[in-house]
């Protein structure tokens, strides 16, 4: 019988209790422990397949709106008990949940609508993501999960690490530390099979290498970023930390809902007049929470509420990506990349917008019914504009799975 919950996201309380399961039921080659706490004091645990010393390390919910992840550790953790040479010189170890909190606060598990998931929408301040912190506060201020993350890094020293990422409206696509030779092909092929497009343009690559279509390498440090004014930098993420040890990292991302506008390789007749329509775009429709918030009670801008911070934090990056957009060239012209730019332009007002909506309805505010119109227009546009289809949920954890298992073998050629 499988573990996976049916038609819906697993929660934490499922993952914690599926591995425990399977720790008892295989106590010769499962082991389950807590390797840390959140700061509201929630566990973070590992789930551990095998005593191999070389290890593969799989991390889950690290982003609490990318919620395949978990059910996708789940399916590779079975697969590897089933199949006795995965596991016959490597140990697989799965992190349950990088950000248990975040989870709690990110409550759509099935969502049936991109309205209804943003209904329940939660992503923290990038200072307060696990894997994102390093690279935008100093080393004596990083939250407990970052540091549970990578002392778990450095006790296992994986040749491999996978975090598992998601968006909600687009296609899939890696992002790899270092080049994985063979791994774009059987990528491509699963993405095929299951129809789920490949993200060949993502706006969180942009400018990067690729190895193939939605394969891409980061560049080395000191290369200039796409976008200039975003604070982050990936290769100061905990996505680097592999590398002490001589190993890299996977990111596999998978849409929620497809689009195939992110996979059309095709020149764009005119791809700066298109980003700086997005820019302009991308002001107003920030402008415009700005002004419910503005006619909200006093007070909420004082309150300390994680979904505040975030929604302040999404706001604050407004203005400099913006003007990103409008002044740089773009970084790559082909449809697909002014696609995604166009997704990640919806994606940041509305985010704010349904984080903000949540804290106007706990507190009965009078402007929280405005702030839903936006939220549900916006909503209802981003699918309209994009096409958006629902990718059935085995489809989305079985491609992950796929690419998770398909990255640890290829990456074990490559570590020798």
């Amino acid at each position: 019988m499988s573990l996976l919950p049916e038609l819906r996201y697993p929660t934490v309380t499922e993952l914690i209790s599926s591995a425990r399961a399977l720790a008892a039921h295989r106590p010769q080659v499962c082991a389950l422990r807590q390797v840390g706490v959140s700061r509201a004091g929630r566990p973070l645990h590992l789930l551990s397949l095998g005593h191999a010393r070389r290890a593969v390390l799989v991390v889950a919910g690290a982003h609490s709106n990318e919620p395949a992840g978990g059910a996708t550790l789940l399916a590779v953790a079975e697969r590897v008990l089933r199949q006795r040479e995965l596991r016959s010189d490597t140990s697989w170890h799965f992190l349950l949940c990088a950000d248990p909190d975040g989870s709690r606060l990110h409550v759509t598990p099935a969502p049936r609508s991109l309205f209804e998931y943003h209904l329940g929408f939660y992503r923290p301040a990038g200072p307060e993501q696990p894997e994102w912190s390093p690279s935008l506060v100093p080393p004596d201020r990083l939250p407990p999960e970052t540091r549970a993350l990578t002392g778990v890094i450095d006790h296992l020293r994986p040749y491999l690490q996978v975090t598992l990422h998601g968006t909600d409206v687009g296609g899939s696509w890696i992002q790899l530390t270092k080049d994985v030779p063979g791994l774009a092909e059987p990528f491509a092929k699963s993405a095929a099979e299951l129809n789920i497009p490949v993200e060949t343009g993502a706006s969180d690559a942009a400018g990067w290498p690729a190895s193939g279509p939605g394969v891409h390498v980061m560049p080395a440090p000191g290369a200039g970023a796409a976008y200039p004014s975003m604070p982050d930098d990936a290769r100061r993420c905990t996505w680097y930390h592999a590398h002490r040890y001589g190993g890299l990292t996977v990111v596999v991302e998978v849409p929620m809902w497809a689009s195939d506008l992110v996979d059309d390789p095709a020149p764009h007749p005119a791809p700066a007049a298109a980003m700086r329509r997005l820019a302009g775009r991308l002001l107003r429709d920030t402008r415009a929470v700005e002004r419910v918030v503005a006619d909200a009670r006093p007070g909420l801008r004082d309150r300390d509420d994680p979904l505040l911070r975030a929604a302040r934090w999404s706001m604050d990056l407004v203005p400099g990506l913006a003007a990103d957009w409008a002044r740089t060239p773009p970084a790559d012209n082909t449809r697909a990349y002014v696609g995604s730019v166009d997704a990640f332009g919806r994606r940041l007002p509305l985010r704010a917008a349904a984080m903000l909506l949540r804290v106007l309805r706990d507190t009965g505010d009078p402007a929280a019914p405005r702030l839903e119109r936006l939220v549900a227009h916006w909503s209802d546009a981003f699918t309209v504009r994009f096409r958006a289809r629902w990718v059935p949920l085995e489809h989305q954890v079985e491609h992950q799975s796929r690419t998770v298992v398909t990255a640890a073998l290829h990456a074990r050629e490559r570590a020798g």
